[in-house]
């Protein structure tokens, strides 16, 4: 059955533990059917974790998924979002109009804030790098074609009340919860940690699957960022992983050795393919790294992903680019 034509999901609302609520919200993406929302008790109301994307008919959504547990939008008190990204911030706008509440999140957002503000420019910008990496262009045009018909996700760009930084606590029945600044998967990305209960709250940064996904172009070195903050939640030694997609689980060990595990294995497969078939562009690497030709639907997602193994790279002293011509860029072993 093709993606269009499958089912979609509806909203749905789950206890995990008493005074903590997991809700289901569905996505548009094939693969990746859903989002989680959390929703934590707090006095008279509740903390919302992150919202879901926002596209016809989501609010709704959130609301069914509200209602299940017994749950309403009014009784939202605050809204914490783990990073910028639509599937976990695209609703903020709706559900501040609707609770009057507050937004906190890490003031690193501009990687998804100005794309919004100004779709077109964010759009040129992704269009050049991948024509600086070799992409022909008949996939460029037709990425961009695509890229177009696609809504943000995001109902409107509001800004956060509060700076989630470093030790930054939000307050519950459960206890506080204390922000952790956890980039990689987005400069914007924060955990929370309940640390007399040990749980996490891990947003992308932490699944229940290993798929890293990183954005390129906004810090110096994201999977760097990534491995440091898999050794950051590492510390806190959490018991059980409220994540952003999938179910919790309690493995949290587990999943953080099998994404480093994971991240090096990739890091020695690209380094091995520049140095064995370099000069070589980014667009060639990823027949060769992922066993896959890039079309449309997957170029974004693995042309961030080798661009940031190929930047860490060349920052960690492995790589290094040049310009073959006046637009395409190569990569050699260092």
């Amino acid at each position: 059955m093709a993606a269009s034509e499958r089912k979609r999901e509806l909203g749905r609302g789950e206890r995990v533990i008493r005074g903590a609520w997991r809700l289901r919200l569905p996505l548009p993406f094939p693969g990746i059917p859903h989002c989680n929302a959390w929703a934590v008790a707090a006095g008279d109301g509740i903390v919302l974790f992150d919202c879901g994307m926002h596209e016809p008919g989501s609010m709704a959504q959130l609301e069914r998924a509200l209602e299940m547990v017994d749950l309403r939008p009014d009784q939202i008190r605050l809204l914490a979002c783990t990073h910028a990204h639509p599937d976990h911030y695209g609703q903020a706008a709706t559900v501040l109009q609707r609770a009057g509440c507050e937004l906190w999140m890490h003031p690193n957002h501009a990687h998804q804030t100005k794309a919004v503000e100004d779709p077109e420019a964010a759009l040129r910008q992704r269009i050049e790098i991948a024509r600086q990496s070799g992409v022909p262009e008949a996939l460029l045009q037709e990425y961009a074609e695509r890229r177009r018909q696609q809504g943000s996700g995001i109902a409107g760009v509001v800004l956060p009340d509060r700076p989630l930084l470093d030790g930054v606590r939000i307050e519950s029945d459960l206890g506080p919860w204390i922000v952790y600044e956890t980039p990689g998967h987005a400069p914007s990305h924060v955990c929370f940690f309940q640390p007399e209960r040990r749980l996490l709250i891990s947003g992308d940064h932490l699944l229940g699957r290993v798929s890293p996904y990183f954005d390129y172009g906004y810090t110096p070195d994201p999977v760097g960022e990534f491995v440091r903050s898999l050794a950051v939640v590492e510390g806190l030694h959490a018991r059980l992983a409220l994540s952003g997609h999938g179910r919790t689980f309690t493995d949290v060990q587990g999943h953080i050795t099998a994404n480093r595990r994971f991240v090096g294995e990739r890091i020695q497969r690209i380094a091995e393919v520049i140095s064995h078939d370099g000069p070589i562009t980014a667009y060639d690497v990823v027949p060769r790294v992922y066993g896959e030709p890039m079309n449309a639907a997957n170029a974004n997602w693995r042309m961030n992903e080798t661009l940031c193994y190929l930047l860490h790279l060349e920052v960690t002293g492995r790589a290094a680019r040049d310009h073959e011509g006046a637009a395409t860029e190569v990569w050699t072993a260092a």
